[in-house]
């Protein structure tokens, strides 16, 4: 994939990573809503989960990369997970770690945003914690 010619290069560049929908990555998504589904099917109901390919660069607030993020719910909106596929992927060494990062970061962030406990989201301990 080439970016387009910008102020830096002055013509067109091969990008290192390029920003491709990645098909793979959202099925690691969709089998995580499953499995949180399956523990607890009340806690994905009031919930919207997405996906970008990273966070805005307004709503950083350290020097550290979210993976993802968790908003509460409001009067006119519910509670929402956003992931960011671009810092995930970047993490994970490999398909495998890819699938368990997906998986722990989610969990975390809608108990976050549901109040559920971790335990209670990932009875099973899928995310390999203490």
């Amino acid at each position: 994939m080439l970016a387009p010619p910008n102020c830096v290069a002055g013509q067109m560049i091969r990008l290192r990573h390029p920003t491709l929908a990645s098909p793979f990555f959202f099925s690691c998504v969709t089998d995580a809503i499953d499995a949180i589904s399956e523990a607890v099917p009340d806690a994905l109901t009031q919930l919207d989960i997405g996906v970008e390919e990273v966070p805005d660069v307004d709503a950083l607030v350290t020097s550290h990369m979210p993976l993802a993020s968790a908003v509460q719910a409001e009067e006119d909106r519910l509670a929402q997970v956003i992931m960011y596929r671009r810092p995930i992927e970047l993490r994970a060494p490999s398909r495998e770690e890819l699938r368990h990062l997906v998986f722990a970061t989610l969990v975390e962030q809608v108990a976050s945003a549901t109040g559920y406990t971790l335990d209670t989201l990932d009875p099973d301990n899928l995310r390999g914690e203490d």
